[in-house]
């Protein structure tokens, strides 16, 4: 396994700490369960859809979570009896629990189960005072100049 060492990078940037564990995390679940198949849509400049395929799953066997920063999505696994005899089981009926990072100010929109597939929209609100700001050059009124006239000491305006 190719492993990065973020070390010379941690020395030398101030507020991305966040940012390395992300991509040492990711470095070290790569080679994970990939099941169930997933997703990741944009659907707009502040919008964005995940996508689960999860047949098999009802609505009352996921759990969608959204913390700061984080989505969990949790499938936990039905224990059913087949009305007949099963001779080949190849419709995956196992627990699963996928967990996707998020960037600040994306909140979870809507979620849906349909056709086997959960769908999750995104959105990206990002707040007022965070938003950038176009600063007018030369916006503030210039100041007023005071002129010594020099004879008896007085300003002029």
């Amino acid at each position: 396994m190719n492993r990065m060492d973020l070390t010379p990078f941690r020395r030398s940037t101030v507020g991305f700490d966040r940012v390395f564990d992300l991509m040492e995390r990711q470095a070290r679940n790569a080679g994970g369960d990939n099941y169930p198949p997933f997703n990741i849509e944009r659907r707009g400049d502040d919008e964005y859809r995940i996508t689960l395929a999860v047949a098999g799953f009802r609505k009352g066997d996921l759990d969608i979570v959204a913390q700061q920063n984080l989505l969990v999505v949790t499938g936990k696994k039905r224990d059913e009896l087949a009305d007949g005899e099963m001779l080949h089981v190849g419709i995956a009926n196992r627990g699963f629990e996928r967990r996707f990072e998020l960037a600040d100010y994306v909140r979870v929109a809507n979620a849906d189960l349909a056709d086997g597939l959960l769908v999750i929209d995104l959105v990206r609100e990002v707040p007022e005072a965070m938003r950038p700001k176009k600063i007018a050059i030369g916006g503030q009124q210039p100041l007023e100049v005071v002129k010594d006239d020099g004879e008896d000491g007085s300003k002029a305006a």
